[in-house]
């Protein structure tokens, strides 16, 4: 074991963030997979059984061999890891034993509870006693293992906490450390001079190759492939770019004749696809030049361990230059953000810097570390190369603020700007503040702590660089299926930027400086789950129960569907009863849905059962108006008082039924507003169905006519206008009443019995038109009040002398008076 404490703690290589990227998405892509495919231990009751012995010693001598090293705390940061690792391997075998033997232990546990619980007075029967104390014995031999192994589980979790808490203060000390500072210049001459022999060395290995007679002899009998290697690997490195882009450009051409936003999704996929051959082509070309240059053997250990890593620099220019291009493209191909086309070329320009400036830093830094170069010519290498990056950074965070200055310009004082707005001029903040103090840091000498704040910013902007293209080829791709004019408005779309923004998070949490093993130990956290009382709820068992649940309401509403469109139309119930029925099944099913689905994902709620009724009784009197209104709309559906399409009338609402549901009714007034009434007030309150079983309904319709009209034709001629309407039923027949003699008028009504009282104000109306023009043809006249004013002692209203008494006042009697012409 490495016993030696490292000086400060920087990676071996630069480039190690790809790798830790990549590893911890094969960890996390690993364990998902194992979550989907491993069977259930515990529900199964097979597991690992209990240790030998020479098992039971070795995972002894690993644990106090974890405790001595964490005690010393001199082991190295490789050497704790892989101590790490063993300990990581040995609490997933004590959880596996954890699950040993669980059918049986439920089995005799099951058992257990039917012989119940030993009488106090000693009455029961020898048999039932020794059952009871086989049974009790059987079932601790079997829980032993699994107390053991429980035990041993919560020592390794224990072990590898303090593991991780070694490695977290050593990671946070070395961040605050600080060492040379590249601007002394007492430090410059000894540090420039070891740069020398670092840069020297690499080609003097060349040279000493080139005078040796073997390595000579195998690059004769390689030159063959060497030649049409390096050939070939040039042309597609320097005309791939160019081939893929002009393709593109014909594609365009030739696909943009058509409108509309299905056609410009076909041509934005399209051309998406054929535009990564200006990565793929030139990074193919790239990769037969480095296998040509290793062939040559000409190199050194040096040299090769730095042409090793030209594909994946290769790489990250190109895909980097790419994702600009896709960005921030020319006109007429649609942009991802809403950039002037006067600042794209600038924006991919500084793009492409960026990119180089972290290339050129990681090839420093692994430069730095083949060479093993101490501190000082560290620093001299690594700030000049810092300060270029933080210069890239800072021109593209200039060149972002000025693209949304505009939108953020263009939003009300009063009104807060959109959310994406907001966050990108925090972003854009951050890495202009990110940019200005990490060659800052590096100049005083925390160089450190500037690599860790100003790299990881690089690399975020990348990658969401990277989510953004990937959310337009998911919208495009959207567009091509969908038939909204604006895709990129719909609901998928933003759902599919959700889950690529959660899909990212362990890869920014790994670019931040989180270790791989961080993001494992979370995810095992995550996946042991989170103990209510005696039961532990994982995400496997909150899987199963989604997946049953959700398959048992698709059935519900297959089985909802079957009934409303081919049996319930074919029996005898109204409308209503087949609504109400359907409902039922629906409830129903939703409730056997979840049983089984907590049945089924193997869910013991009795543990948590006095929580849950203590929990219950708070909620019931919080939510007691909504589980009276449930509670009516089962009343509603069950007894069916009003069904939909019933014209009611309750609260002084009057309107069509639409919908009955479990907690409210919906109804639709004659104004065509939609009027939610709860449940509970339609079981309680008065409620007038002017249409419960039949359509039929009264009609009255009253009408005035003059005095001294004939009152017996008024009659006859109502009648026959009544009996003429098809709406009105002859049986029973309508009648004419002569009400009372008004004040202004003979009061008459026309009732009847309608068809259908929907009708109702259609009738009237169309009575009153037929009552207007046959009273016209037969001089009937319909009357309207008048009024005479009688003035007494009118001589009172003209002007006496001031010496005369004043008369006493005038009065104005008001006499109704009925006029005819």
């Amino acid at each position: 074991m490495d016993m030696t404490q490292p000086s400060r703690l920087v990676s071996p290589t630069r480039p190690s963030w790809v790798g830790r990227i990549a590893g911890g998405l094969l960890c996390v892509l690993l364990s998902i997979f194992l979550v989907v495919s491993a069977p259930s231990v515990s529900a199964q009751g097979a597991g690992v059984l209990a240790l030998s012995d020479e098992e039971s010693q070795e995972w002894q001598a690993t644990a106090r061999r974890a405790e001595l090293t964490l005690e010393a705390g001199r082991a190295s940061d490789r050497a704790l890891e892989r101590l790490r690792a063993q300990l990581v391997d040995w609490r997933e075998v004590f959880m596996d034993a954890q699950g040993s033997h669980a059918q049986r232990i439920d089995n005799l546990q099951s058992q257990l509870a039917v012989l119940g619980p030993a009488p106090d007075d000693g009455s029961e029967s020898a048999e039932i006693s020794a059952r009871r104390q086989d049974l009790t014995e059987r079932l601790a031999e079997l829980r032993a293992p699994v107390l053991a192994a429980e035990t041993a589980a919560s020592r390794a979790s224990g072990l590898i906490a303090e593991v991780d808490t070694e490695l977290r203060n050593r990671q946070a000390d070395a961040l605050v450390a600080i060492g040379p500072s590249p601007l002394n210049p007492v430090d410059w001459a000894e540090g420039l001079a070891e740069l020398k022999d670092a840069v020297v060395f690499p080609l003097q290995e060349v040279r000493a190759n080139l005078g040796n007679e073997l390595r000579l002899f195998q690059f004769r009998q390689n030159l063959l492939v060497i030649i049409p290697l390096s050939l070939f690997g040039a042309l597609l490195l320097m005309r791939g770019r160019g081939w893929a882009g002009g393709l593109v450009s014909r594609l365009r051409e030739r696909l943009h004749v058509e409108s509309g936003a299905r056609a410009v999704a076909s041509t934005e996929v399209l051309t998406f696809v054929v535009s990564l051959g200006k990565v793929l082509v030139p990074w193919v070309g790239l990769v037969l030049l480095v296998q040509a240059l290793l062939l040559t053997s000409m190199f050194g250990l040096r040299g090769e361990a730095l042409i090793a890593q030209v594909p994946l620099w290769g790489a990250i220019l190109l895909v980097s230059v790419w994702l600009c291009d896709k960005l921030f493209p020319d006109p007429p191909a649609p942009a991802v953000f809403e950039v002037d086309p006067d600042k794209r070329p600038a924006l991919r320009r500084v793009g492409g810097g960026l990119a180089t400036a972290v290339v050129l830093a990681q090839i420093g830094a692994t430069f730095e570390a083949l060479s093993v170069l101490d501190e000082v010519a560290g620093v001299l290498l690594a700030f000049p190369l810092m300060v270029i990056s933080s210069l890239a950074l800072m021109r593209l965070a200039r060149l972002m603020r000025a693209v949304i200055a505009p939108g953020l310009a263009a939003v009300d004082e009063e009104e807060a700007a959109p959310l994406r707005l907001r966050a990108a001029a925090l972003l854009v903040r951050g890495a202009m503040i990110i940019a200005f103090l990490a060659p800052l840091l590096a100049a005083i000498g925390y160089r450190n702590a500037a690599e860790a704040l100003i790299y990881p910013a690089v690399y975020t902007v990348g990658l969401l660089a990277a989510l953004f293209a990937t959310q337009h080829l998911a919208t495009m791709i959207y567009a091509l299926f969908s038939t909204r004019d604006d895709p990129a408005e719909a609901l998928v779309p933003a759902l599919v930027g959700v889950a690529l923004a959660v899909l990212a998070l362990p890869i920014l949490a790994l670019i931040w400086g989180m270790r791989v093993t961080d993001l494992t130990e979370l995810w095992s956290q995550f996946m042991t789950g989170i103990a209510l009382g005696d039961t532990r709820i994982s995400p496997r068992d909150f899987i199963a129960f989604a997946m049953l649940f959700g398959i048992g309401y698709v059935v519900t509403r297959m089985v909802q569907g079957a009934l409303k469109t081919s049996v319930l139309p074919k029996t005898r119930l109204d409308q209503g009863g087949q609504t109400a029925v359907a409902s039922g099944v629906g409830y129903l099913g939703i409730t056997i849905s979840a049983l089984v689905a907590i049945t089924g994902a193997g869910l013991d709620l009795s543990s948590i059962a006095i929580v849950a009724g203590a929990l219950s009784v708070g909620i019931g009197f919080g939510l007691q108006t909504i589980v009276s209104n449930f509670v009516s709309g089962i009343i509603l559906l069950v007894e069916r008082p009003i069904s939909e399409g019933d014209w009611i009338e309750v609260g002084g609402q009057m309107g069509y039924v639409r919908d009955i549901s479990v907690r409210a009714t919906r109804i639709e007034t004659f104004d065509r507003t939609d009027v939610i009434i709860p449940n509970a007030d339609l079981v309680s309150g008065t409620v007038t169905n002017y249409t419960r079983g039949n359509t039929v309904g009264r009609l009255i319709v009253s009408v005035g006519v003059a005095y001294g009209t004939d009152t017996r034709k008024v009659e006859k001629i109502l009648q026959e206008i009544a009996e003429a309407h098809p709406m009105v039923l002859a049986n029973p027949a309508p009648s004419v009443l002569l009400q009372g003699f008004g004040a202004d008028a003979l009061d008459f009504e026309i009732r009847a019995i309608l068809r259908d009282v929907n009708w109702l104000l259609s009738v009237r109306s169309e009575m009153n038109h037929t009552i207007a023009e046959r009273f016209a043809a037969e001089g009937i006249e319909i009357p309207f009040a008048q009024r005479d004013i009688w003035l007494r002692n009118p001589e009172a209203l003209q002007h006496t002398p001031a010496a005369q008494p004043a008369t006493p006042a005038s009065t104005v009697e008001e006499r109704k008076d009925e006029r005819e012409d």
